[in-house]
């Protein structure tokens, strides 16, 4: 199979050839002649399998072949995707691919000023990349119109809902022309995509090129159990004592992946940090730091969970497991990716056994874990599986009972006996009976 059978024009093969594509990927073998025929697609893809060319360049061909020049602040084709970080990869695909096509592509997203983005929709735009709430934004302001839509991209589209888009993208859908071509492309569908799906796509062919939800089988998955407040701790010993250097690390929250970026800069390693409180400059600057090896370990919050791309990405850690189990399958997509190999590393620790449970239902297996001497965890996380069990509840660790002040008069309370740790002063008032022995009053 080759991208000329696939029917796509010969700047476009000039250009893949240049880019070194040889061989189309499953999922652009039946996305692109799907495309370009004008189908609705509903295409279930894991993320680094090319899903991206797989609509774009179809688009960019069907846009150079059809239709009338567009008009100022209007758009023929429109991608939507939930992140600026997305938005961006994106954009940079369409650039390359339609390098040789008279085409204008652009991409539009909160964090940065919205008025040179205003200007740019003046001139009108062949094909847009856009997060929802900025579009919104935009057309509310009426710097952008959709008469001219002919095909609507809904990529990540389970991560937008999750972000909590659903709202603006009703209204966007609203504002669409009804008569459109539409593509849904996802590494994971929820059950809320697929209806949304249902209500949007008019007979779709559906494609799934690998099991649902399925995690790269390029990835090694493992995990390391240990106490939450020596996770970091942990991370900065593997990182030294395993010879690791590139690694991605997502944590759960801000204040977390600043703590363990200031950490890292403590200890001498090169860190930086991704996460929404940062201005988008400082996020796209932090992001090509990595790239060129500047720095070594970047810190990031689900916020770059899409959009990532890093050719040759060794390493992805998670510090914290994601409240979203889908999201644990594009946090570990970022490494290989394209026909490489990497790993994934999960730090996971006893209450985030419900999550652990959730990731591997979802993955269909069970992560193979172990622990690191010196940090094996008080608090043990149960053994699970991939059918959802929790097969084994994690041993309570052997108490020392003395008893506590304020027993009743003349009784034995049980539910008053404290741990020696937590009552290290505390004197006996009275022993404990025996098994089959009768408690002694004061007098006996």
């Amino acid at each position: 199979m080759t991208f000329a059978s696939l029917g796509l024009i010969d700047p476009l093969l000039r250009t893949l050839e240049a880019l070194d594509y040889s061989t189309p990927t499953p999922v652009q073998t039946e996305a692109i002649p799907a495309v370009l025929k004008g189908r609705d697609l509903l295409a279930a893809a894991q993320t680094g399998t090319g899903k991206t060319a797989g609509f774009a360049l179809p688009l960019l061909q069907k846009l150079t072949m059809e239709g009338a020049q567009v008009a100022s602040n209007s758009v023929r084709a429109l991608v939507l995707v939930p992140t600026r970080e997305l938005a961006e990869q994106v954009q940079q695909s369409i650039q390359q691919y339609g390098q040789n096509l008279p085409l204008r592509s652009y991409a539009v997203y909160g964090g940065v000023s919205i008025n040179p983005q205003m200007l740019k929709l003046r001139k009108g735009i062949d094909l847009l990349v856009a997060t929802p709430g900025r579009l919104l934004d935009l057309y509310r302001q009426n710097a952008v119109r959709f008469d001219q839509l002919q095909a609507l991209v809904l990529d990540e589209a389970d991560r937008m809902l999750d972000l909590g888009f659903a709202k603006e993208l009703d209204e966007l859908f609203c504002a669409l022309p009804k008569k459109r071509q539409t593509l849904l492309f996802s590494a994971t569908f929820s059950d809320a995509v697929r209806q949304m799906a249902g209500e949007l796509l008019r007979n779709p062919l559906s494609i799934e090129v690998s099991p649902r939800n399925a995690a790269a089988k390029s990835v090694k998955q493992w995990l390391v159990t240990v106490d939450k407040k020596r996770k970091s701790e942990l991370f900065l010993h593997l990182y030294r004592s395993k010879g690791w250097d590139q690694v991605l690390v997502f944590g759960k929250t801000r204040k977390g992946v600043d703590e363990l970026e200031h950490l890292l800069l403590s200890e001498g390693i090169a860190a930086d940090s991704i996460h929404g409180d940062k201005p988008q400059p400082s996020r796209l600057r932090a992001l090509q730091r990595f790239k060129t090896g500047e720095v070594r370990v970047l810190v990031a919050t689900d916020v770059a969970a899409r959009g990532l791309d890093i050719d040759d990405l060794p390493l992805v850690l998670n510090l914290d497991l994601p409240i979203v189990a889908e999201d644990y399958v594009h946090r570990i997509g970022r490494t290989g990716r394209a026909g490489a190999t990497g790993e994934a590393v999960s730090l996971v620790c006893a209450d985030e056994v419900q999550l652990l449970v959730a990731i591997e239902v979802l993955i269909r297996q069970t992560l193979h874990r172990q622990d690191e001497p010196g940090f094996e965890p008080d608090h043990r996380v149960p053994q699970t599986d991939a059918s959802g069990q929790v097969l084994k509840k994690p041993k309570k660790p052997k108490q020392k009972l003395i008893p506590g002040a304020g027993a009743g008069k003349g009784k034995i309370h049980l539910g008053n006996w404290f741990e020696e740790d937590d009552k290290p002063k505390a004197k006996a008032v009275r022993t404990a009976p025996k098994f089959g022995e009768k408690p002694r009053s004061k007098k006996g």
